[in-house]
């Protein structure tokens, strides 16, 4: 990603995401412990006591021009509320996946999301001049399954028995994406619901 004009922070109505750093440790660990995330068994979200080597490996993914790392932070409370990424930069094809993506149980379903892939999406087309966007999760996140498909992405397949997870089970992986021509749609889409919220 060293190409890219890398920006410092990315800020909306009621979202900023700003660039992973060491010192969002303690924050990341506060906020993983809304809800316990890393208890559900199909997701890959860090427990507290491992915060400080997931986002050691999310900069040094960045230092190596694999990843642009953010936290979330909500705008009207101040507090880091969860994380994002862009990855899987693939330049010569002009594709890029969203992922990594994890919220404090308090801020999901409240537009913070929403928002979120908002500015990621606008980015990723607008300024990286991607012509795909992809999300993948497991076949059993149902919640996240609906949120891809809500913010318009469409499903392009499932890779079965894709990855062993930490606790020996086998994950089927929904692949979605959102291409350039749809771009406009789905911009005007994600408009609309994040209005919905501001009410």
């Amino acid at each position: 990603m060293s190409n890219a004009k890398v920006p410092n922070a990315l800020v909306g109505e009621r979202v900023i995401l700003e660039p992973m750093m060491l010192e969002h440790i303690a924050a990341l660990s506060v906020a993983v412990c809304d809800g316990e995330l890393w208890r559900l068994w199909y997701t890959n979200v860090p427990h507290p006591d491992e915060m400080k080597a997931y986002v050691e490996a999310a900069i040094a993914a960045e230092a190596r021009g694999e990843a642009l790392a953010y936290i979330v932070r909500d705008k009207f409370t101040g507090e880091v509320v969860g994380a994002t990424r862009i990855m899987a930069w693939d330049q010569p094809n002009r594709r890029l996946e969203i992922g990594h993506t994890w919220y404090a149980k308090s801020a999901q379903q409240t537009g913070i999301n929403t928002e979120a892939k908002y500015l990621l999406l606008s980015y990723a087309f607008e300024t990286l001049d991607v012509m795909a966007v992809e999300f993948r999760t497991h076949w059993h996140n149902q919640r996240s399954r609906e949120a891809i498909t809500r913010i318009g992405a469409k499903q392009d397949g499932v890779l079965r028995n894709h990855r062993l997870l930490k606790d020996g089970t086998v994950r089927d992986t929904v692949v979605y994406s959102i291409i350039d021509s749809e771009w406009p749609d789905v911009k005007q889409q994600l408009r609309s619901i994040i209005a919905q919220y501001a009410r």
